[in-house]
């Protein structure tokens, strides 16, 4: 074999290397972050659902005001306050899907300590035309109330800082029973 064919043959198989190196090792180079294929923490923080209020922001829009209590089973302290990667998403009834149809914000930032307890509250502002003192008010403000929630099964605080994923259980009554089993409802 000449010089000349060797080097032919070396720079085929060079070239036929580096496409195999390239169609097989190549997809790898495009994979995302690997902090975006990491799973959420699900297990670390603990809620359980503590009350329910109606607030008024003001004469057109009301402030449904939903409290847990979080239970910090790691060793890592939390802190979460709107706008630091803070997402809370309503988990539909129907087919347990996340949704944003709502805006829903924490009503103050929370300091959850390793193995320590702590309180938090999350808001959902609507437009609601507060009623007149007459005799229908409670049944308006049970009305908001159950229309809001109608469709929820719980909410979902994912902390994009930590990683962390904390359910937000429903515990309220379930107002659209409440509804149809009332005389005349």
């Amino acid at each position: 074999m000449s010089k000349k064919q060797w080097l032919v043959m070396s720079g085929a198989a060079g070239i036929v290397s580096l496409l195999t190196l390239w169609a097989f090792a190549g997809t790898s180079f495009k994979r995302e972050p690997k902090e975006a294929t990491k799973t959420w923490d699900r297990d670390g923080v603990k809620a359980v659902y503590m009350a329910t209020q109606l607030r008024q922001v003001d004469k057109t829009h009301a402030s449904l005001v939903l409290s847990y209590d979080l239970n910090n089973l790691t060793n890592v302290d939390y802190r979460l306050s709107d706008g630091s990667g803070v997402v809370i998403m309503s988990r539909l009834r129907s087919d347990e899907s996340l949704s944003q149809e709502h805006r829903i914000h924490l009503s103050y930032p929370v300091f959850l300590p390793a193995g320590q307890r702590a309180h938090l509250a999350i808001e959902i502002t609507k437009e609601f035309a507060w009623p007149k003192d007459d005799s229908h008010h409670d049944e308006k403000l049970r009305e908001f109330v159950r229309q809001t929630l109608a469709t929820v099964r719980g909410f979902v605080l994912f902390d994009e800082s930590s990683h962390s994923q904390i359910d937000l259980p429903a515990g309220w009554p379930d107002w659209q029973e409440t509804a149809e089993t009332k005389p005349g409802g």
